[in-house]
């Protein structure tokens, strides 16, 4: 059985920083392309990062300079450090393969991130 987990979230101030993790279950980790999507309330789920099996990762322009993706294969774990947050990057955080031809495993419960003063 596939199992994503997300942890990591919680509230920050704007400009601060938080590590997210997701830790995968069930699928050979080493050779699937992992990304991380976030949704607000109200909008649509967003991909904000992608890391393929050889490290290359690609961007949402509203994160760019700002978050990082990067992986474990030995942990079987895909992070994302997020910088520099603001109000507007608030939303559920979600790992998940990158969805090519809308085939994604199921999703977990996801991570909250909450930027606030």
């Amino acid at each position: 059985q596939v199992q994503l987990v997300e942890s990591g979230g919680g509230l920050v101030q704007p400009g601060g920083s938080l590590r997210l993790s997701c830790a995968a279950s069930g699928i050979i980790f080493r050779d699937t392309v992992m990304a991380w999507y976030r949704q607000a309330p109200g909008s649509q789920r967003e991909l904000v990062a992608t890391i393929t099996l050889g490290g290359r990762t690609i961007y949402a322009d509203s994160v760019k300079g700002r978050f990082t993706i990067f992986r474990d294969n030995a942990k079987n774990t895909v992070y994302l450090q997020m910088n520099s947050l603001k109000p507007e990057d608030t939303a559920v955080y979600f790992c998940n393969v990158p969805g090519n031809n809308g085939n994604y495993y199921p999703w977990g419960q996801g991570t909250q991130v909450t930027v606030s003063s």
